[in-house]
C-alpha cells in the first residue's frame, strides 16, 4: 500500500509508525488492512484492521479548510469527556495532533456495530411498527441523556461562549447568511419569511434557558442503531458540538419529523414513517426525562429551523458558484425554504401539539 492511497489522505507508512507508538489501541502489531467507509459528507472515515481487531480513523477532507484540524481535536475532546457517561457514543482510542503523520489531525475510535437510518429501514425496523416506535423513543432518550450532561463537570466548559448565548443566535446566523452574498452568482438570499422569523426569535428570547452540551446536528444521519434490537448504538459526527441550550438538539429533531400539519414539500428521511410517534409525543417524553419547561420548546423549534435553513443555504450558494452540483444544491435550497415555511407556521399558528 502506497502513501498516495485514498487520494493522498492516508500515509500508510507514517500511520503504521504512529500506531506502533500508541499503547492503548486495540490489537497488537502492525495494521493489516484499511477500508474507506461511507457516511461522512465532509470528513473522511476509514476502518482500520489490526489482526482480529477493528477500529475507525476519522480525519478532515483532503483539501483542508480553515479550522478543519481544530475540529478534529474538538471532536476528540468531546468523546473523551463522554467516557463513562450514559450517552451512547464511540469510545475514543487515540488522537494525533501532528499533521506530519498523514497530513492532518485525526483520531481513532471504536467501530460501532450498527447502521445510520436513512431511506428504507432494514430488517424489522422496516417491517415491525413496534421497532419504529421504540427507535424514536431511543433517539429521544439518548438526546435527553446528552441534555443532562454538565459540560463543566466533564471538562467541556471552554467548548463555547455561554454568556448571552440565546440572545446572539439570530444575529450570528444572519451574519452567516449575509456572507454567502460574497460568493459568485449568489446575489441576495431568497428565503421567504426569513425576516419575520428572525424578528419573532429576537422578540421572544427566553430568559430561563440553560447552558449544556449541544451535539449541534442531531438528526437521523448522525446516529447509529443496533441491527439486532431497536436500540440507539451511538451519536456520531460531533463536529458541530458546542455549549448551548440542549433544547436546540430537540428542536433539530423536531425539524426533521413529519406531521400532517406540515407545509407541503417535506418528506421523511426514513421509510416507512408509519408508527413513529407524533411531535407532541416525543416532546412529552423529552420533558418528562429532563424536567425542562414545555413552553420553551416552540422557541427552540423555530430556532432550529432558522439556523439549519441558514446553514443549508450555504450549499445553494456553493452550487451557484459552481463548487457543488447544481441539482444537489437546488434540492438543499428547497429544504431550506421548507424550513422557513415551517418556522413561519409555528410563529403564526403555534406548535404542533
Amino acid at each position: 500500500m502506497s502513501e498516495n492511497d485514498f487520494e493522498g489522505t492516508i500515509n500508510w507508512s507514517n500511520l503504521q509508525g504512529w500506531v506502533a507508538s500508541q499503547g492503548d489501541l486495540p490489537g497488537s502489531g502492525p495494521l493489516t488492512g484499511i477500508t474507506e467507509l461511507l457516511g461522512g459528507s465532509q470528513n473522511k472515515i476509514f476502518m482500520l484492521e489490526r489482526g482480529d481487531e477493528r477500529m475507525v480513523l476519522r480525519r478532515p477532507p483532503k483539501h483542508l479548510r480553515p479550522g478543519n484540524n481544530e475540529v478534529m481535536l474538538r471532536e476528540a475532546k468531546v468523546l473523551t469527556a463522554l467516557s463513562g457517561t450514559d450517552v451512547p457514543h464511540a469510545e475514543l482510542y487515540g488522537v494525533c495532533d501532528d499533521t506530519d503523520v498523514i497530513g492532518a489531525n485525526f483520531f481513532v475510535m471504536e467501530l460501532i456495530d450498527g447502521f445510520m437510518p436513512r431511506g428504507p429501514l432494514p430488517g424489522k425496523y422496516g417491517t415491525d411498527p413496534t421497532w419504529r416506535r421504540k427507535m424514536a423513543e431511543e433517539l429521544i432518550s439518548g438526546t435527553a441523556k446528552l441534555g443532562l450532561i454538565d459540560p463543566y463537570a466533564v471538562g467541556l466548559g471552554d467548548l463555547g461562549k455561554p454568556e448571552g448565548w440565546a440572545e446572539r443566535q439570530v444575529a450570528r446566523w444572519k451574519s452567516q447568511l449575509d456572507g454567502y452574498s460574497e460568493m459568485e452568482g449568489y446575489g441576495s438570499p431568497d428565503l421567504p419569511g426569513f425576516e419575520q422569523v428572525a424578528e419573532w426569535l429576537d422578540s421572544n428570547v427566553p430568559t430561563n434557558y440553560k447552558i449544556g452540551l449541544n451535539h449541534g446536528d442531531c438528526q437521523w444521519a448522525n446516529v447509529m442503531f443496533a441491527h439486532d434490537e431497536p436500540r440507539l448504538a451511538a451519536f456520531v459526527d460531533w463536529e458541530m458540538s458546542t455549549l448551548g441550550d440542549p433544547l436546540l438538539d430537540l428542536g433539530w429533531i423536531l425539524s426533521s419529523w413529519v406531521d400532517s400539519r406540515d407545509p407541503e414539500g417535506h418528506l421523511s428521511q426514513v421509510e416507512p414513517w408509519g408508527s413513529f410517534p407524533t411531535r407532541g409525543e416525543i416532546v412529552a417524553q423529552y420533558v418528562e426525562l429532563t424536567g425542562r419547561e414545555l413552553d420553551l420548546v416552540p422557541w427552540f423549534f423555530v430556532l432550529a429551523c432558522y439556523k439549519l435553513g441558514v446553514v443549508l443555504e450555504g450549499s445553494w450558494a456553493r452550487a451557484l458558484a459552481g463548487k457543488i452540483p447544481m441539482e444537489l444544491g437546488k434540492g438543499i435550497h428547497d429544504y431550506a425554504t421548507w424550513l422557513f415555511a415551517k418556522a413561519r407556521q409555528l410563529v403564526n399558528d403555534g406548535p404542533d401539539w
